[in-house]
């Protein structure tokens, strides 16, 4: 059956391909995903789909019915692009300055809209598939925005899965593990405020960038010496700005960067100590220090059920050996935390080849992946929703 399904997803891969292209070539930002929402929804459309547009913002659900059953399963992929320059060259590279695919959530949208032309067309379920297309994944709430929008309230699920590319994985392999599979995070920025004098005269004023070197290292000290060796977390200083002149001590220092941790209260207790040590550092120099610290993303956390699950879906479409079932988590984020949060669920890598990394200028999602992802989606629907006896 699931030979069937990958064959069947491969009839579909020239016009999933142009679809996927199409989109890398217009990426949008998150919660300005008007182009690529409007196309997510004309396809559903186009298949006999209902759809729900304007889900946090611009989101987009498409909800499909067969048979009598009562289960639910939704299905999530994201659809933002990054802030970047795109430096592949390519036929269909990006036509927006400034703006790229560089994550793979044009595959990833691509992916989906396969499945629901799968399952449209199959009907091989019985019960209701959400597909959940989800806008503003890369730091910009957009889980929390279709949450806050009604989601599960609206489109009710028993349980979701979600995927992601993993270039350096070969296509048509997958892997996954049970528990934790990527961190929670944070952002922050420090704002140091000092006196501004002249380079010349030091004792005249109070120096913030002096404040901020002994901050960005004594914040190293948080994961060191408040986390316990066996719990995971990074906290990096990405950005330190101040001054604009050779001779000028400046009135102010910001320092801006990322945390990374597994579990909450580890978070919490990165937090209570960078606000700690920001202010009474701040205050020794005579200085003075605001924290604002955003934890963004929760951790990804597979259930254990769904796991297997969706484990055994893509060993169905794979075959056994091409399934990881103990994957190393990552410290990378993915805000489908914050779904999972509040449905059981999954979640699970596929192989995008030899390929630049994600985030990379020179990053392409690989269209020969696109039929194993659709399979997948296929597979764990049919198993969640089986057909049984359908009136």
């Amino acid at each position: 059956m699931t030979d069937s399904m990958l064959d069947r997803a491969r009839l579909y891969q020239d016009e999933l391909s142009e679809i996927r292209r199409d989109i890398h070539a217009h990426p949008e930002l998150g919660l300005e995903e008007y182009r690529t929402s409007d196309l997510v929804a004309r396809k559903l459309e186009e298949w006999g789909i209902e759809v729900h547009r304007g889900v946090g913002k611009t989101g987009v659900v498409g909800v499909l019915r067969n048979g009598n059953g009562q289960a639910t399963v939704g299905l999530r992929a994201d659809m933002d692009a990054l802030p970047m320059q795109e430096a592949t060259g390519l036929p269909y590279a990006s036509q927006t300055p400034g703006r790229m695919h560089a994550c793979g959530h044009d595959g990833h949208t691509t992916i989906l809209l396969g499945a629901a032309k799968y399952l449209a067309e199959t009907r091989g379920f019985n019960g209701t598939v959400n597909f959940i297309f989800q806008p503003a994944e890369e730091g910009c709430g957009g889980a929390e925005a279709m949450l806050k929008d009604g989601l599960f309230q609206r489109f009710p699920c028993d349980a979701v899965f979600g995927l992601h590319n993993r270039p350096g994985i070969p296509v048509g392999q997958f892997a996954t593990s049970p528990g934790v599979r990527f961190a929670g995070a944070a952002f922050f920025d420090i704002t140091i405020t000092g006196k501004g004098a002249h380079g010349a005269r030091p004792q005249e004023g109070i120096d913030p960038v002096m404040v901020a070197c002994h901050l960005a290292t004594a914040l190293q000290t948080i994961v060191s010496r408040n986390i316990s060796a066996q719990d995971a977390a990074v906290l990096s200083v990405t950005r330190i700005q101040s001054g604009d002149a050779y001779n000028v001590i400046p009135q102010h220092a910001v320092l801006a960067g990322t945390v990374r941790t597994m579990k909450s209260d580890v978070m919490a207790t990165v937090e209570r100590n960078m606000k700690r040590l920001a202010v009474s550092i701040a205050e020794g120099f005579g200085a003075r220090a605001e924290v604002d610290f955003r934890n963004l993303f929760a951790p990804v956390v597979n259930d254990d059920r769904e796991f297997r699950l969706y484990a055994d879906a893509a060993a169905s479409v794979a075959g056994e050996a091409n399934v990881e079932r103990n994957a190393p988590p990552a410290m990378g984020s993915e805000d489908f935390g914050a779904m999972m949060e509040q449905v059981p669920g999954a979640h699970i890598m596929f192989g995008n080849g030899d390929t630049a990394g994600v985030h990379h200028q020179a990053y392409d999602f690989n269209d020969e992946a696109i039929p194993y992802g659709v399979a997948l989606l296929a597979a764990i629907t049919e198993k969640k929703l089986p057909r049984g006896s359908i009136d």
